[in-house]
């Protein structure tokens, strides 16, 4: 699927410095659409050479312009390095600027369908596909950290929510497509950096929120307030929270949107799920409506958790005009998200997982929907990812060894990180479990120690990169797939 719509826009630089009030200089030119990466540049585009938090910009001009921009967009400390006669236009916070820019360009796509923007630690991801599996996927787009869909048909994109450009861009093309709605994950690093400013969505939902990104937001109070900053009227219409959350029933609190809540563990919210059945395929579930009308709820993905994003994802649907029978109906079709308790099949005499589970609440949620499924034992690998929050590292150690029966400890994306200090902290915590437990460096051989270890009626899950397809070790990405060697290690062809 395209990124960029058929109908292409022509601005010229004079007009969007009119608009903008910048100073533009170097010419006027026409420009057909907008990039930020230069991976992205199409030739005739307006280049966005902005400040970063590392470096700026406009050290990529020179390749922006070989690769076909024709103008640049800029501050004024990118205006003075860059090379002499580039059309180029000059704003005071051109990053701000652009998001509002983006949406105009393309004369703002996503009015003419409904767009969900789902938040959360955990969930956000396996509940866009829920979403579309409820509308139907010709239907529906998603957007996220697996990609995006429009129409069911994949199309590239990098963030698990695009930069502003990029976004209405696909925006653009699912106005083409004439997709009843487009579900996308919001990060928490994207409302902060501006990326779902310009537009604004029909409903942000709130699934939960735990210890995460905190490497970013340097503590959980910060990394809440980014969060319910989207629970706005310059970001949303409506609310739709999970009352199950603590910090979910303190955002209901706190939101000034029309709010719609949610439960699937007793709390008093306007949708209740209620009689929860599991079983090894998924559950079951009664959906009561603020109505008081009852509606069978089937959910075809294992775990409590599950149940309660299938929930936010009708919920959100039905509560901007989508037929509710047509959703539940929807919801019982829908297919293993990558990556996301997705089940590995060689014809082994065990259950074999892999889940991006990389958080602690997360490990904790996986663990928890397994046991009741397990007829033995619950063996679980695990490692924790460099440059990112150490803090967590002994606490998902102390969940996997107290909730599973082996836990083998090795090595996730340790990036610039010493392997053997990620893994020492992950074990600092594992001690204080229950747990036998192991410690295998290489990812490859502490699968294969799982597996050996499994016999009949065990489940073994493999944690923490999910849909993955590299292992990032220094600079270097190399290939892995942990459901391709899981496959080949219990006896598949690969």
């Amino acid at each position: 699927m395209r990124v960029r719509p058929n109908a292409v826009p022509a601005w010229t630089l004079s007009r969007v410095a009119k608009m903008l009030g910048g100073e533009s200089a170097g010419g006027d030119v026409v420009f057909g659409g907008i990039s930020l990466s230069t991976h992205d540049v199409v030739p005739g585009d307006l280049f966005a050479a902005l400040p970063g938090a590392t470096t700026h910009g406009v050290r990529f001009v020179p390749q922006a312009l070989e690769s076909g921009a024709v103008a640049v967009l800029t501050d004024a400390a990118g205006a003075a390095e860059l090379p002499s006669g580039v059309p180029h236009l000059v704003l005071e916070q051109p990053r701000r600027a652009l998001s509002d820019f983006a949406a105009t360009f393309y004369a703002h796509p996503s009015r003419s369908f409904t767009t969900i923007g789902i938040t959360g630690t955990q969930g956000k991801t396996t509940t866009t596909y829920l979403a579309e599996a409820a509308l139907g996927e010709t239907r529906a787009a998603v957007i996220g950290t697996i990609g995006t869909r429009i129409a069911g048909r994949p199309a590239a994109s990098s963030l698990t929510t695009p930069e502003a450009p990029a976004l209405q861009a696909l925006f653009a093309v699912m106005a083409e497509e004439r997709v009843a709605a487009c579900a996308m994950e919001v990060s928490s690093h994207a409302i902060v950096q501006g990326r779902v400013d310009g537009f604004v969505l029909d409903a942000a939902v709130f699934l939960n929120l735990g210890r995460d990104h905190l490497d970013f937001h340097h503590d959980l109070e910060s990394y809440f307030r980014a969060k319910a900053e989207l629970f706005t009227p310059e970001h949303a219409r409506r609310a739709v929270v999970n009352l199950d959350d603590p910090y979910g029933r303190r955002l209901a609190d706190e939101t000034v949107l029309p709010l719609t809540t949610f439960s699937t563990e007793g709390a008093a919210a306007d949708w209740r799920g209620v009689n929860v059945r599991t079983h090894r395929l998924g559950s079951d579930v009664t959906l009561v409506t603020p109505q008081g009308r009852e509606v069978e709820l089937s959910v075809p993905l294992a775990g409590a958790f599950n149940v309660s994003n299938a929930v936010a994802a009708v919920v959100a649907l039905a509560g901007e005009g989508h037929d509710l029978d047509a959703l539940v109906a929807g919801i019982a079709t829908a297919r293993g998200v990558p990556g996301r308790m997705e089940r590995v099949d060689a014809g082994q005499s065990f259950t074999a997982v892999v889940d991006y589970a990389h958080k602690p609440e997360a490990i904790e949620a996986v663990l928890k929907a397994l046991r009741p499924v397990t007829a033995g034992r619950l063996i679980i690998v695990l490692g924790a990812g460099g440059d990112r929050d150490r803090g967590k590292r002994p606490l998902m150690g102390r969940i996997a060894a107290d909730l599973a029966d082996v836990l083998v400890v090795t090595d996730d994306n340790p990036r610039s990180e010493d392997p053997a200090r990620i893994r020492a902290e992950v074990l600092a915590g594992a001690r204080e479990g229950s747990a036998e437990v192991l410690e295998v460096g290489d990812r490859r051989d502490a699968i294969a120690a799982a597996v050996d270890r499994a016999r009949l009626g065990d489940t073994v899950v493999v944690a923490g990169k999910g849909h993955e397809r590299g292992q990032q070790v220094g600079d270097v990405l190399h290939p892995f797939d942990d459901r391709d060697v899981l496959y080949e290690l219990m006896g598949g062809i690969a």
